[in-house]
């Protein structure tokens, strides 16, 4: 009997393993035609067709139109930036989204209308095919120019990188391609940015079938000239490494550099023995993140010289920036504000072995004060409660005796008007029959933690606001791009506030992903749990953001000599007014007006020329030095204020600032 049930046991253990072996040759089977069928993308799929339709597509738009719209769909590597002519308006380009089967570009210009909260298409006859891991970049004339972008199949399987050049007037909505004879080749992933006349465009890389190529070029576009200079320098001349995905800011000696993201070719152990007995090395490309940081100094030809004459570049590499993050990071994202760069967000790729990668993602703010070359962390700050303000008897009783009189005037002119104060009341009341139509917006969230941590999302600032678009989140093999948008205002730090938010599409590549793994009934089951809740939209993992980062986000530099030269910079006495604990910008400015004036009349009697002489421009001169210098001290200012609030201490004032306060305090007791 015994050996009986051992018999059937053997035999049913071997049609279970039978089972499955059929069941492993079936999902190889759907993966090799899932294989080919991407073979067959790249072979079938003609891009210049596809390209040639769009155009037509355009063509049917016979002028340049705008309307009301929602926002935008979700998308990645799409351009994001403040209006240069409108304080109020932001504007959003092209980009691309990938639901795990397939992906989609984009070449719509979307407005966002910051005081109505109002979104709007902007639809052209001649505008840009659509594109991702494209740059733009404003002009000192008001103008957006952008340059590449790449493009690709639905399945990705062919790639096609541009080479066009576009100018957009932000005013009227409309893009004009800007031919020229001689430019950069094409690519995506560069970046660029703007110095006095000049465009400047560095970097990226060119995807091909066979590899990727990453650049370290140069291109500078005179926008005066309408031409491009490719400077050439020594071959023993220090320049950046060939890099994508980096920062590039404005500077006033011409541009700066930080950051970026390459792959390097390197020999690896493959772990087996040659002839020789010696290890078989393998070629592979290693990922790189860059921490280093450039200056690119720019000199403009003479007056007088020839309307082609190129300027003068020269590379200075500068040291480490003091509190760099760490772990270095790739797609944090940076964006200019007034000599800083905000960054937000980004990943640390962690190599293990034949598992794949683990990756952490960040929710961090920083600050990089480019002058200083040093990094510093933003943190969001309840607002704090208004201070409580006693009113003065004789005060109260003199604005109501003047709303009296301004009543008692409005009176006697509808008696004027209309002849009677009866007439008047009645027309009064007639008009309160009819009430205004009042479009009452929905309350939207506010949040006094960082959005999801991400990395390349969309970031640009707008009057002192930085506008948080988009970005990327990975979990396993699956890959989320956020559909919503954030503002922080950047002065006051007091919350992120919610423009719009939609939940995440399912991921399409699920189902393959979890036939192709090979794995058991039971974790095939866990997958499709997983699918079924996420038709609802798909919930990502919850994040602690409450607590403030660890100090493991920022660090010391390890080289003591950065911080010796960095020392004496920080300790030199400066005598210029300085902004206070809890002081704004406009109460900074009333204090300390007349001390810029004065700063400025002494340069102008030491001879420099180039400081305003007139009383108008003498008050605005001394506004941007106020207010360069109240955002250069933003940091530190808001460290003393989170020390204060943490003893206790609200609003510091100072005693001779209200004297005449004091005094009239003084007579009335």
């Amino acid at each position: 009997m015994g050996k009986k049930d051992k018999k059937s046991k053997t035999a049913e253990q071997k049609a279970r393993v039978a089972a499955k072996q059929e069941k492993k040759a079936t999902q190889k089977e759907k993966k090799a035609k899932s294989k080919g069928a991407v073979e067959s993308d790249a072979e079938d799929v003609d891009l210049e067709a596809i390209r040639a339709e769009y155009e037509l597509q355009q063509a049917q738009f016979l002028k340049i139109t705008e309307s009301s719209c929602e926002p935008p769909s979700a998308r990645a590597s799409a351009t994001l930036i403040g209006s240069p002519s409108s304080s109020r308006e932001i504007l959003l380009f092209g980009g691309e989204y990938f639901n795990g089967a397939l992906a989609t570009f984009y070449n719509d210009l979307f407005v966002y209308l910051i005081d109505k909260d109002e979104w709007r298409k902007i639809t052209s006859p001649n505008s840009p095919l659509p594109r991702s891991g494209h740059a733009w970049a404003r002009s000192t004339a008001g103008d957006v120019y952008l340059f590449g972008g790449e493009f690709s199949s639905p399945k990705q399987g062919t790639f096609y990188h541009y080479n066009d050049f576009w100018k957009l007037d932000p005013a009227s909505r409309e893009w004009t391609r800007v031919e020229s004879k001689r430019g950069p080749p094409a690519r995506s992933g560069h970046r660029m940015t703007y110095f006095k006349q000049y465009v400047l465009l560095f970097g990226g890389f060119q995807d091909t079938s066979q590899q990727t190529k990453y650049l370290q070029d140069l291109w500078i576009y005179d926008t005066h000239h309408y031409i491009w200079y490719n400077p050439v320098l020594p071959p023993a001349t220090q320049k950046p490494d060939p890099r994508s995905s980096f920062s590039l800011h404005p500077h006033e000696g011409g541009a700066v550099i930080y950051g970026g993201y390459s792959r390097v070719k390197t020999a690896a152990i493959t772990g087996k023995q040659t002839k020789s007995g010696g290890q078989a090395l393998r070629s592979i490309l290693r990922p790189v993140v860059h921490q280093d940081t450039w200056l690119l100094r720019i000199t403009q030809p003479a007056a007088d010289a020839a309307a082609n004459t190129p300027p003068t570049i020269r590379w200075e590499r500068r040291k480490k920036p003091v509190n760099s993050p760490n772990p270095s990071r790739a797609g944090a994202t940076q964006v200019y504000h007034k000599g800083r760069g905000i960054a937000f967000g980004g990943v640390h790729d962690v190599e293990e072995s034949e598992e794949g990668i683990n990756s952490e993602f960040f929710d961090h703010l920083l600050a990089w004060n480019i002058e200083r070359n040093r990094f510093f962390q933003l943190a969001l700050r309840r607002p704090r409660a208004p201070a409580k303000r006693q009113v003065d008897d004789r005060g109260s009783k003199k604005g109501r005796g003047k709303l009296d009189e301004e009543e008692l005037l409005r009176n006697l002119a509808a008696l004027e008007a209309k002849g009677s104060y009866e007439t008047v009341d009645n027309t009064t009341e007639q008009r309160t029959d009819y009430p205004e139509t009042v479009t009452t917006r929905p309350e939207k969230l506010k949040l006094f933690t960082m959005p999801h941590p991400r990395f390349n999302a969309q970031l640009a600032v707008q009057d002192d606001v930085l506008y948080i678009f988009g970005g990327t989140y990975e979990q396993g093999d699956r890959e989320y791009t956020f559909d919503e948008m954030w503002a922080i205002d950047l002065g006051k730090l007091d919350g992120v506030q919610e423009v719009f938010k939609r939940e995440i599409d399912n991921w399409q590549g699920s189902e393959n992903d979890s036939s192709a793994s090979g794995s058991d009934d039971d974790e095939q089951s866990e997958d499709e749990d997983m699918d079924e809740e996420g038709n609802a939209g798909v919930p990502l993992p919850t994040i602690e953001t409450n607590a403030p980062p660890e100090p493991k986000g920022i660090t010391v530099p390890e080289d003591p000599e950065s911080i010796e030269t960095d020392t004496p910079d920080a300790v030199v006495a400066d005598s210029r007014p300085h902004p206070r604990p809890f002081e704004s910008l406009r109460e900074f400015f009333a204090r300390t007006s007349i001390n810029w004036q004065d700063i400025i009349v002494e340069k102008m009697r030491s001879g420099d020329s180039s400081v305003n002489h007139s009383v108008k421009e003498l008050r605005k001169s001394a506004f941007d030095q106020a207010e360069a210098m109240w955002w250069d001290c933003r940091e530190e200012v808001t460290a003393l204020e989170d020390e204060q609030e943490a003893a206790g201490i609200g609003e510091v004032v100072s005693i001779a600032d209200r004297s005449h306060d004091a005094g009239a305090a003084g007579k009335r007791r």
